[in-house]
């Protein structure tokens, strides 16, 4: 058996036992893919998210929206190519990039140490962010502000997590079972803070007069580039140039204003 037959051959097996972590192994091997590749071809396939709204969603349509989709659509159109958006899942969008399925991931994916081994990552071109989200004029200021004050978290969420690990002895935490229910009690004056994304952030401030609440400080931040295979230095270069660009330009923040509400954050 050639080389070329072992691998195709065990890259399928894997895939069809589900193993796709493993196909990280083969991730070198994957063929380097510059810009005039890309243009050749005429289009860039990306993989998003449809299921992490409002990053990814679909429209009445049923085609992929979102905030990562707008940023697919611009950065096909700063190639002068064609996309064309796939529908990935957070556990199968790493190997849908490794095996080729799609040129790059703009899927929401945070950029980790452990995530940097397998996939190359562009400058950071938004943020999930988690806020303590409280009254307006209150002294809280930082976590160690929060003793013996009532915060409100969605129970096991993300922002749980990150208020408990930052909260003194002495915070009063009130666990709900979902975000709707932390935001109704803030509302009502039943905690005085809530552990938030700034999407929900945003539904609160809709719904009470100007200025009821604010931003008291950032819990979390989880930077997401666009992903690529290793070694492909040249697309690499570019999608950090379209990053750079759009940040500077407006573009970026226009898009991120659009869909959640609130200014992009400050990612360098």
């Amino acid at each position: 058996m050639t080389f070329s037959l072992y691998r195709r051959t065990t890259t399928a097996a894997l895939a069809a036992l589900g193993l796709g972590a493993l196909l990280t192994a083969f991730a070198p091997l994957a063929s380097a893919q510059s810009v005039a590749d890309l243009k050749k071809k005429g289009e860039i396939t990306i993989g998003m998210l449809v299921d992490f709204p409002p990053y990814g969603t679909t429209n009445a349509q049923n085609q992929p929206d979102g905030y990562d989709a707008d940023v697919a659509k611009l950065l096909a159109k700063d190639l002068g190519v064609k996309v064309n958006l796939v529908p990935v899942t957070g556990p199968n969008r790493i190997p849908f990039l490794l095996t080729n399925k799609v040129d790059v991931l703009v899927a929401s994916l945070a950029i980790t140490p452990e995530r940097a081994k397998q996939v190359q990552f562009s400058q950071p071109y938004a943020a999930a962010t988690i806020v303590l989200y409280g009254k307006t004029g209150s002294t809280i200021k930082s976590a160690a502000d929060l003793k013996g004050v009532r915060v409100g978290v969605a129970r096991a969420s993300t922002q749980d997590v990150a208020v408990t690990k930052a909260a003194p002895e002495g915070t009063e935490i009130r666990r709900f079972d979902d975000d709707a229910s932390a935001m109704q009690a803030l509302i009502s004056g039943q905690v005085d803070a809530i552990g938030c994304s700034v999407t929900v952030a945003a539904q609160i401030a809709k719904r009470v007069p100007a200025n009821t609440f604010e931003n008291k400080f950032n819990l979390l931040q989880q930077a997401m580039g666009i992903a690529m295979r290793p070694g492909q230095e040249e697309l690499h270069k570019s999608m950090d140039e379209f990053v750079a660009r759009n940040t500077a330009n407006g573009e970026l923040n226009k898009l991120y204003r659009k869909w959640l509400e609130t200014d992009l954050p400050k990612l360098q």
